[in-house]
């Protein structure tokens, strides 16, 4: 999983753009798809209303298939949130508690008579990752695995802490929460999936089949899903996309893994309309009652049951982000406002971070400045670069080129590209950041604030 994490604290003055908002969006994106920074789709929805759905890129590069509004996308551990929601819809049926352990399904595990279901939904079990935490799985990701193979491997590990006592992520446990519902339901993973959310929330198509009966050719409409789990290879035949790297020259198709690994969670295909319509079934009574909701929205050291809660200024929004292959996906919800995004990545050149801030801030009618991909001198860079540090605040920048660019980085913060602005101004409009150099030093300007900092 991919969290927001947004950079520093900041704030925005109201800006009133000359451009409709929508028309803005869509020029950021543009404006990424044609550097080579973004391919992907995004969809705005306000309600029951979609207001901005578009797709940038291609599907498959190799065979020159360009990304529709219809493409589907692989959407990693966003596909968590359908787990849980699942989980919580087999408590209402009273098959399950929070309470209930997991030496219940699977007691030879360590710490199974400690382990909850709670503990399960919040990653608070001390079960290893399976997936990033063991090398091995590396090597055969390509290569199908049976449930049994992986949950023998999972009951081989070592706990990393006492069920209960922190938050640690692990892929592991949603996968042992989807094989839970497989046993409890005896239907498949992907049945329930498609029962209990895809034609509740009604995530799919109606298209016409004609069959031929005694009477004739008949004709019914028939429900298409565009959200599911299948452990097929990707097919863009079907609508589905691969995704890229870029080499610095072209996009490079990523290796592909095989679903069967990622499983419940983070194996769901779906498209950014599909998601932003689940988040408001989700919060609108659709998929689970409002005590359910409410519990799930419990967060406990920064997640909750698959929801995360992440700031936009004043605003709270609820979601989860996904990262498999190279695709990369963030869904969220505002429930003040009813408003949904989703953007989902199949070319990975830019902080989607950034991208998000970009269509928020233009979305809520804010300054936000397009970023700048031009290269300069690299010994003009270099007298920009050093470590720095502040008798005003205690971080340390260190500012260092790359590539005719220059990156800046915070203690304890990833590093971040610095866009050339004028003369000796450079910004990271992201988080408002402005740094404008001097001899050995520079002045950050943040929000209002300005903070002097000195070359060691």
């Amino acid at each position: 999983m991919k969290k927001l994490l947004l950079l520093f604290v900041f704030a925005f003055t109201t800006f009133t753009f000359a451009q409709d908002k929508f028309t803005r969006i869509d020029s950021l994106l543009n404006y990424l798809n044609e550097n080579n920074k973004f391919m992907g789709s995004l969809t705005i929805r306000e309600g029951e209303n979609v207001v901005f759905n578009k797709a940038y890129g291609f599907a498959d590069v190799e065979k020159n298939i360009k990304a529709d509004r219809f493409t589907r996308y692989k959407i990693g551990s966003i596909s968590k949130t359908f787990t849980a929601v699942m989980v919580m819809q087999l408590i209402e049926e009273k098959k399950l508690t929070l309470q209930t352990k997991l030496n219940r399904f699977y007691p030879k595990m360590p710490n199974a008579e400690k382990i909850s279901i709670y503990d399960l939904l919040h990653h608070r079990t001390g079960i290893v990752d399976f997936v990033n935490q063991d090398s091995t799985f590396h090597k055969v990701i390509d290569k199908k695995h049976s449930k049994e193979d992986i949950l023998k491997v999972i009951t081989t590990y070592t706990s990393n802490f006492e069920p209960g006592s922190k938050y640690e992520y692990s892929n592991s446990n949603f996968y042992i929460l989807g094989c839970i519902i497989e046993k409890l339901t005896k239907k498949s993973y992907e049945e329930n999936l498609l029962n209990r959310i895809v034609k509740k929330a009604e995530l799919g198509t109606f298209e016409d089949k004609t069959e031929m009966t005694a009477k004739g050719a008949v004709t019914n409409k028939v429900f298409v899903p565009t959200t599911y789990f299948r452990e097929e290879s990707t097919n863009t035949a079907n609508k589905e996309s691969y995704s890229y790297y870029f080499d610095g020259t072209n996009w490079v198709k990523s290796y592909e893994n095989h679903n069967s690994i990622a499983f419940a969670s983070g194996g769901i295909t779906s498209t950014p309309a599909d998601l932003t319509k689940f988040i408001y079934a989700l919060f609108n009574g659709k998929l689970v009652s409002p005590t359910s909701l409410d519990q799930m929205k419990e967060i406990k050291e920064g997640y909750g049951k698959a929801l995360i809660q992440f700031p936009f200024g004043e605003r709270r929004f609820y979601g989860h982000g996904g990262r498999i292959e190279n695709f990369s996906s963030m869904l969220g919800y505002y429930p003040t406002e009813k408003m949904s995004f989703s953007i989902i990545s199949n070319g990975d050149n830019f902080v989607q971070n950034d991208i998000i801030i970009g269509i928020l801030s233009i979305y809520y009618k804010m300054p936000f400045p397009f970023p700048q991909f031009m290269k300069m001198d690299k010994a003009e860079l270099a007298k920009f670069t050093g470590i720095y540090a502040s008798k005003e605040i205690p971080l340390k920048i260190t500012v260092s080129e790359k590539n005719g660019e220059l990156f800046a980085q915070a203690t304890g913060q990833g590093a971040f590209p610095l866009t050339f602005k004028e003369k000796t101004t450079f910004v990271f409009a992201a988080a408002g950041i402005e740094m404008v150099f001097g001899d050995n030093s520079f002045i950050l300007n943040q929000g209002g604030a300005k903070f002097n900092f000195t070359k060691e």
